[in-house]
């Protein structure tokens, strides 16, 4: 039998205005739920974290916690006026946790707690909030956006505590790399209605897409308005996803052509093509080299950009993806070295700066000067059609911009960006406070986008899913060049490093985020291993496999479908057990499975 909640709310609603944001909620947290809370930006997610925090009352309804247990909430932008340092905030009113638990987590994060939190930057300010919620030893955690604001070591080191944390957990976040390595069960916000399926944020999209399908197909039975408004809620997600798999296929084939130019096993090719690259070159940087006093930012570091080139910058706070990226743009002069810029490189910087607008104009005032039609990139297009593309309803034409919810802002902003003639984009950042929804736009967009594109980002997953090279500066200097996204440079970092036990984190601030200690240049990479033919075992795995995997897929599929029955705990607690049991098997066979056949394919492909 599942263990008793520790926190409930029964016919939960709330008001906004003259109607209900949400009504008639039934919501259950176990002593051990970790909890992805998705939903449509406007749904009211923080709203509801916040009702599950006893922090605002609610308008119907009843709230039960279990006696003893400690809540703790870390919203996503913390007020801090009115404290002097971020100690002084962290060990703050009634129910402040003991001073030693904050400084020995604020040690960890390596966050220094005198700093003035006037003074503190939005990562500082973040790790603070971090240290004072964690080190409160609470049974039930609410985290609103935990990764904004982080560096790549401080998401890791999060991660990694999450991972122990012997509690239970509810978390909106866009970075989906973080949801699904730590969420077991799902929470969809949507339409003022909860749904909760027992599987992780991996299989969040795939559940959506049944749901809206299944909606529409009981559209079909209803007059034609109706069906104008389910297509509005489907939002094309079979499309999409369609669209999404062509745009990969197509990123995968630019990373290979692009490992072949940059490795030493692609120099013959190199010469074949290397007029046509020069032509092709936006960027050329040869032996730059950069530091802030003693300190090298930059050594020795060569790359040529090529026209379409997406280049992702990682890195821990303080390691210079910042200085790296002024160096690209031509922003910041190398102390030596050179790069040089085309003469027609004409750039455009994204930064998600939302505040520069003006809340009393229109949207079309915003895109279009007031008018109908709107250039985009050369291109004469209706004002209408294109805030379509940007998944806005065409209606919203003459919206203030005050009426708009953040995501919108957002959404509004990257189409007056993307819709100037450039043949350079620079995002620095681009993730931070965007929803899931308007960052599967970006991502599009990035792919359609005719330019070379520039991105520093913490975000593992929008990297994995847009770049074709990324650059990996360690804080030493040295830049690692790899055909490829996150995941790629990780694996590079893996085998280079032997594994050393975990540190503190280094100091955030300083020049490009902070300065830390300088870290090591790794050892040289160990030689190639020589070429491996399949065994009679390995043959029949790599042909047998995909089959495996297919029936497992539908086995879940089956399995979830039938636990779907929110009637189902209560008939029969014992099948639903049962179900959930077995669909976890059957999801680590099939993770099993996918990890054996992906080895055996780069062997083959090797």
């Amino acid at each position: 039998m599942a263990a008793a909640p520790i926190l409930s709310w029964e016919e939960l609603g709330l008001q906004q205005g003259s109607g209900w944001l949400f009504r008639e909620l039934d919501l259950h947290i176990g002593p051990r739920d970790r909890l992805a809370l998705i939903g449509r930006n406007g749904a009211g997610k923080t709203t509801l974290l916040r009702l599950i925090g006893g922090e605002i009352e609610a308008d119907k309804g009843k709230r039960s916690v279990q006696p003893g247990t400690r809540i703790v909430m870390l919203e996503q932008d913390p007020f801090f006026t009115g404290f002097d340092t971020l100690m002084d905030f962290a060990l703050s009113g009634n129910d402040a946790p003991p001073r030693h638990e904050v400084e020995a987590i604020a040690g960890q994060l390596g966050i220094d707690l005198s700093r003035k939190a006037a003074s503190a930057s939005g990562g500082e300010r973040r790790r603070a909030a971090l240290a004072r919620a964690l080190a409160s030893e609470p049974d039930l955690l609410l985290l609103d956006e935990p990764t904004n604001h982080l560096d790549l070591a401080a998401i890791d080191w999060l991660e990694d505590w999450l991972g122990r944390y012997k509690g239970a957990f509810v978390v909106i976040s866009h970075d989906r790399t973080f949801l699904e390595r730590l969420t077991k069960a799902t929470l969809w916000l949507d339409r003022g209605s909860l749904r909760r399926k027992e599987i992780g944020f991996g299989g969040y999209e795939a559940w959506m897409e049944q749901v809206y399908a299944e909606e529409a197909r009981a559209a079909e039975k209803l007059d034609a308005k109706l069906k104008i408004e389910a297509h509005w809620l489907e939002r094309g997600v079979t499309a999409r996803r369609k669209r999404n798999q062509g745009r990969l296929e197509k990123l995968w084939e630019m990373r290979a052509q692009r490992a072949a130019m940059l490795s030493p096993q692609g120099a013959a090719k190199m010469k074949l093509v290397v007029d046509e690259v020069k032509t092709k070159a936006v960027i050329v940087a040869d032996k730059v080299c950069k530091k802030f006093g003693e300190r090298p930012i930059v050594k020795d570091f060569t790359l040529r950009i090529q026209r379409g080139d997406r280049i992702g910058l990682v890195g821990a706070n303080g390691s210079g993806k910042t200085t790296l990226l002024k160096l690209l743009t031509g922003e910041l002069a190398p102390d030596s070295g050179t790069v040089t810029l085309a003469k027609t490189l004409h750039g455009v910087m994204i930064d998600q700066q939302r505040s520069l607008l003006a809340p009393e104009k229109r949207v079309r005032d915003v895109l279009a000067e007031g008018g109908d039609w709107i250039d985009v990139r050369g291109q004469r297009k209706h004002i209408q059609g294109y805030l379509k593309d940007f998944l806005f309803d065409p209606g919203l034409v003459d919206a203030r911009v005050g009426t708009l919810s953040g995501g919108e802002r957002s959404r509004l902003l990257l189409a007056r960006e993307f819709a100037r003639k450039s043949n350079l984009l620079v995002l620095d950042e681009p993730t931070n406070d965007l929803d899931l929804e308007t960052l599967d736009l970006l991502q599009e967009v990035i792919a359609d986008y005719d330019g070379t594109v520039l991105i520093v980002s913490h975000d593992r997953d929008f990297l994995d899913r847009t770049v074709t090279i990324t650059l990996g500066l360690d804080g030493s200097g040295k830049v690692d060049v790899i055909a490829g996204g996150y995941a790629d440079w990780e694996k590079q970092r893996t085998r280079k490093a032997p594994k050393a036990q975990k540190s503190p984190l280094p100091q955030a601030g300083g020049v490009g985020g902070g300065p830390g200690p300088d870290s090591p240049t790794p050892p040289p990479p160990p030689p190639p291993a020589k070429k491996a033919k399949l065994s009679y075992k390995d043959q029949r795995d790599y042909d047998l496999l995909p089959g495996r995997i297919e029936e497992l897929l539908a086995q879940i599929e089956r399995d979830e479908a039938a636990l779907s029955d929110p009637a189902l705990y209560t008939k029969n607690p014992d099948r639903f057990a049962a179900l959930t049991k077995a669909i976890e098997a059957a999801r680590a066979e099939k993770d099993a499975a996918e990890e054996r056949w992906l080895e055996l394919a780069e062997l083959v492909e090797g």
